[in-house]
């Protein structure tokens, strides 16, 4: 899982770059070209791959992001993609021995927060509200319902109408009891504008969608 040799190397490189014009657009470039490919992969283990993959996947898609994220350590959109990653494998992984991944995407998302709250739309507050609620509470592991709401609503100050604080803030609402809200968010979330070079992510997540809001129909009938 350690990739830390090569981008050494690679760091070596562009700093001999800085020195070249042009080399700043250069980095950048290189930099969402990396981010798109975490994030692409992401969404390909995610969404297309059948569920006894998806660990594997995961686990091998965590060198990948952790190793741009420690490369870039002042980028909160790394961070955020390397603290995804890792949660969703801790999801996929389950258990108590997810709680390591977990406890690494945390601090993936609160370093991001520090940088810049408004990174990727607020999406460090949308995926660490979203740990906050998944992972089980004290003594076993940080898991707090009041500390989800509050980073979920954070979140949505951000991206009122956006897909994914709109969505999972539903299904916070939906687990306490609150249906009514639940199906408010939800609707809002299927509603939300298609975000471009996102379309397997989108199309995955309304599939999500669909089938939470059935469950709160279900429950408001």
């Amino acid at each position: 899982m350690n990739h830390r040799p090569l981008f050494a190397l690679a760091s070596m490189i562009l700093g001999a770059m800085l020195y070249l014009p042009g080399s700043s657009a250069r980095a950048d470039a290189a930099f969402d070209t990396e981010l798109n490919g975490v994030r692409d992969a992401w969404a390909v283990a995610r969404y297309q791959l059948p569920a006894d993959q998806q660990e594997a996947a995961f686990e091998k898609l965590m060198a990948r992001s952790a190793a741009f994220a420690d490369h870039n350590p002042q980028q909160p959109e790394a961070l955020i993609w390397d603290g995804i990653v890792q949660s969703t494998y801790a999801g996929v992984h389950g258990g108590l021995g997810a709680l390591g991944a977990a406890k690494r995407a945390k601090a993936r998302f609160e370093a991001a927060l520090a940088i810049d709250e408004r990174a990727l739309d607020g999406s460090a507050y949308t995926s660490l509200g979203t740990l906050y609620h998944k992972v089980p509470g004290w003594p076993i592991g940080f898991g707090s319902d009041e500390k989800a709401r509050q980073c979920l609503e954070k979140a949505l100050a951000i991206s009122p109408g956006g897909i994914d604080p709109n969505y999972f803030y539903g299904e916070f609402l939906y687990d306490d009891g609150d249906y009514a809200q639940a199906l408010k968010h939800l609707q809002a979330a299927q509603q939300a504008p298609p975000r471009p070079g996102r379309e397997l992510a989108d199309a995955g997540r309304q599939g999500e969608i669909r089938e939470l809001l059935a469950k709160v129909r279900k429950k408001l009938r």
